[in-house]
């Protein structure tokens, strides 16, 4: 088989980080995108393998910026196998509390996995040989939670996500496959100063007994991006939670 070439948006940190380390443990190729090149040139410090990393600071928010990024990667690695949907932004607030250009900033994310996702299916076709497309998503935008207002980011969200199952279908012909994975509570850099007390009560109420780490999140992205039989999933990995428990009902605002 050849060596996959991964694209990953939000790549610097948290799930993106995990999900970049991930792709290099199986000798793939990966870029990674994020808006501030210092923590782009950490992470690919950390990660430690330069002849398999590049890194494009860039916001994704701009759709002019999508051509840039799939240029610079073929350019370098020759192809484009894998396109993972990884960067947003969050912010727990009450839904009468947002402003409009809020919404706008969240929408922004919309607009720049659509042009980003439409460049790696150009580049899959030229190519012949398929792809694969995972976004993330989270559960949140199946259930709602009393703690966790969040109607803004949660309405981008919910549009990558519902592009999931329209666009799996429409792009079967061409052997790319499109899914998505849920996440429940992940502790990552989105969630801000999380104190082990929290942290506890957080564990205590999750089915599975613990909250989510970024490994989590990344063991199912490569699951789905080597699934040649699976499209069109939207995969909960929530430990439980979706599954009839709400594990977050009592945590405090």
């Amino acid at each position: 088989m050849a060596t996959q070439t991964v694209i990953i948006t939000g790549g610097a940190t948290g799930i993106g980080y995990a999900i970049a380390e991930g792709f290099l443990n199986t000798g793939a190729n990966v870029m990674i995108n994020g808006r501030t090149l210092s923590k782009l040139e950490s992470a690919a410090q950390k990660l430690n393998q330069p002849d398999r990393i590049q890194i494009i600071a860039g916001d994704i928010t701009d759709p002019t910026f999508a051509p840039k990024m799939v240029t610079e990667t073929v350019a370098k690695f020759g192809r484009v196998d894998v396109l993972i949907n990884n960067a947003g932004i969050f912010a727990v607030k009450n839904f009468t509390d947002y402003t409009i250009d809020e919404l706008s900033r969240y929408l922004g994310y919309v607009r720049g996995t659509f042009a980003l996702t439409q460049e790696t299916v150009k580049q899959m076709r030229k190519q012949g040989d398929g792809g694969a497309v995972v976004n993330i998503s989270t559960i949140l935008a199946f259930n709602g939670i009393k703690a966790l207002p969040s109607s803004a980011p949660i309405m981008a969200k919910a549009a990558i996500t519902a592009m999931v199952k329209n666009l799996s279908v429409e792009l079967a012909a061409d052997k790319i496959r499109i899914n998505a994975v849920a996440p429940g509570i992940v502790l990552t850099p989105l969630l801000g100063e999380v104190n082990q007390e929290t942290v506890d009560d957080l564990n205590q109420q999750q089915p599975l007994g613990r909250v989510g780490t970024p490994k989590d999140i990344a063991d199912a992205v490569l699951y789905l991006a080597n699934a040649n039989w699976v499209t069109g999933v939207i995969l909960p990995v929530d430990g439980g939670v979706d599954a009839g428990g709400d594990g977050t009902s009592n945590l405090k605002q």
